[in-house]
């Protein structure tokens, strides 16, 4: 089983559901599909969000191991992401010489804002943690009390880490930063970091009309 948990945000409801059936439509594993929906793990997560988080997920992704019971391997993903290839590809890249598989972008965005006029936050390792393959079995230190109280860089730059050797590379493919990047029709797993094309202002991106195929498809409904 492919353990999937895709961070939720209530502004963002169909981008979720259409990143689900992107991956649903083209895995050849079986998936189980988890939203990080702030009500449902509100025992588990009860941090306080602040003015500069632009998404509900900021930090409820980092709870991600103990949902897993610290055991085994889960994906986390934004999800303002379309999967363009079929994620066992993804999962037979599993390392367990890593605590945590990411792409490791360097980069400075090239705006300072963002969707919805959100402020574009600039740091060391951005976007790393936007999609991350998880050994849980090594994320014990990201307990409820750490996730809850850790500062917003000790969990995104992975101070939870005793060794950044645990930090295993994946093919920036797998996270491709629309509008950040070239188009690359190679790319795995696009991330529309900027923004989305179910935002007006998105609406013409890079790879929107691959989003709006798989968005008809979420919608279509075949009555019997």
């Amino acid at each position: 089983m492919i353990n999937i948990f895709i961070g939720y945000d209530s502004k963002e409801k169909i981008p979720y559901h259409v990143l689900s059936q992107s991956i649903l439509r083209q895995s050849t594993r079986p998936v189980s599909i988890t939203p990080l929906n702030l009500p449902n793990i509100k025992y588990e997560f009860s941090r306080e969000r602040s003015k500069i988080e632009s998404t509900e997920f900021s930090f409820s992704r980092f709870i991600v191991p103990h949902l897993m019971n610290y055991k085994g391997w889960a994906l986390f993903m934004d999800c303002d992401m379309l999967m363009k290839t079929d994620i066992s590809k993804l999962w037979a890249l599993r390392d367990d010489r890593y605590a945590v598989q990411v792409c490791k972008h360097d980069y400075t965005p090239k705006t300072d804002k963002k969707f919805l006029g959100q402020v574009q936050t600039k740091f060391q390792k951005k976007n790393w943690s936007s999609f991350m393959l998880m050994n849980c079995d090594k994320c014990t230190s990201l307990t409820p009390d750490y996730v809850n109280t850790a500062s917003g860089l000790e969990l995104h730059q992975f101070k939870w880490l005793d060794d950044e050797k645990l930090i295993g590379d994946l093919p920036l493919e797998w996270n491709w930063l629309v509008g950040e990047y070239e188009y690359n029709e190679d790319a795995k797993n696009v991330h529309f970091t900027l923004g989305g094309p179910w935002y007006k202002d998105y609406k013409e991106c890079d790879y929107s009309q691959e989003w709006f195929e798989v968005y008809k498809d979420t919608t279509k409904i075949d009555l019997i």
